[in-house]
């Protein structure tokens, strides 16, 4: 059968196919979207729980720094020897450490009765007795009583590890920000100067600042020496790279000055850093000022000092190891904890 009027148009089956093509075009297209929704979803769905993840871990990070923080606080207090510390329980009681006037008292609740409360400098047993009742940990060289010098005797070390690592990490940070955010020739002359330092032996730089200086003050040349250096490369590295952050030129675009945008800006977001930095300050600090009171440079006999009592007691460890071991656990513990919490500090904000 012809077309009417001579047209030469398509016959139903070819239109038929047509429209089945199309209907197929089209559900295809209608699965291609699909798909796309389904992996968009998807790709939302894994952005959410990688996000909420991220969001655990800094949480348990959070609450690790601030158990760890306490922690440290309180093992500070204790080595400074002031106010007082409740420290655990001692058959059914709690012992209760109070060095506020330089010495010990251990103090129990349940009974009230002082279980020992020796002067530090007070001979009060023979030469490295034994533990015993009136002395937890007997006595040292000169028959005095470890437990109390061991209360007594981190007050001028920890002190001076703090001075030391404050002015340390004070100046590594004022110049690691001045060297990082300048790109002039002083700047570099700075970092060359500070990497020069580095590659000097910590204790060697030490040992020539005792020969001028107190112990204490040599202890701080020392840190600053050996300490400042690093601090001053770490952040300025940090500071080099936060230059071009968008809200770095934020403030450069709204007028502030370098110093200002260094101090309020630039700063703030690497208090983590700071923070991690002066941990491993003082955790230097309190390395060197035991090294160099191991070595007769700390404070004069018969002051307590930790440092001091692993030289006195050395010779009598058969007799009462504990006359030795006890300030060093203390050194230990103290070192110890700080460097945790400067790790927490660091790994919170994705530092290591």
């Amino acid at each position: 059968m012809k077309p009417v009027n001579g047209s030469t148009g398509p016959t139903p089956n070819v239109r038929a196919g047509q429209d089945v093509s199309a209907g197929q075009d089209v559900r295809a297209e209608q699965d291609v979207r699909a798909g796309e929704d389904v992996r968009a979803g998807q790709d939302v769905r894994a952005g959410e729980d990688v996000r909420a993840g991220q969001d655990v871990v800094r949480r348990r990070r959070s609450r690790a720094a601030l158990v760890l923080g306490t922690v440290t606080g309180a093992v500070l207090l204790v080595a400074l020897g002031s106010g007082t510390v409740l420290l655990g329980l001692v058959g059914g009681g709690a012992v209760l450490l109070d060095t506020a006037g330089g010495g010990a008292v251990l103090l129990d609740t349940a009974g009230g009765e002082a279980a020992g409360g020796h002067d530090p400098v007070a001979i009060v047993a023979p030469p490295w007795a034994a533990p015993s009742p009136g002395l937890p940990l007997g006595a040292d060289a000169l028959g005095r009583d470890v437990l109390a010098r061991v209360l007594a005797g981190g007050r001028d070390l920890t002190l001076t590890a703090l001075a030391a690592a404050s002015t340390a990490s004070a100046l590594g940070v004022a110049g690691g920000l001045w060297v990082g955010w300048s790109r002039g020739r002083l700047g570099r002359t700075a970092a060359g100067a500070a990497d020069l330092l580095l590659a000097l032996p910590l204790l060697l730089l030490a040992l020539l600042a005792v020969v001028a200086l107190p112990g204490p003050a040599a202890v701080v040349a020392g840190t600053v020496l050996g300490g400042t250096p690093l601090t001053l490369r770490v952040v300025a590295d940090a500071t080099a790279a936060a230059r071009h952050a968008g809200y770095v030129e934020a403030a450069l675009s709204r007028g502030e000055r370098a110093g200002a945008v260094l101090l309020r800006e630039v700063l703030p977001a690497h208090a983590g850093l700071v923070g991690a930095d002066l941990g491993q300050r003082l955790v230097l600090a309190v390395q060197l000022a035991a090294a160099l009171n191991v070595l007769g440079f700390g404070p004069a006999p018969p002051a307590p000092d930790w440092a001091a009592m692993l030289r006195e007691n050395l010779q009598g460890l058969g007799l009462n190891a504990a006359a030795a071991i006890a300030p060093a656990v203390a050194l230990a513990v103290l070192a110890g904890t700080v460097a945790a919490f400067a790790h927490v500090l660091a790994t919170r904000d994705g530092l290591s």
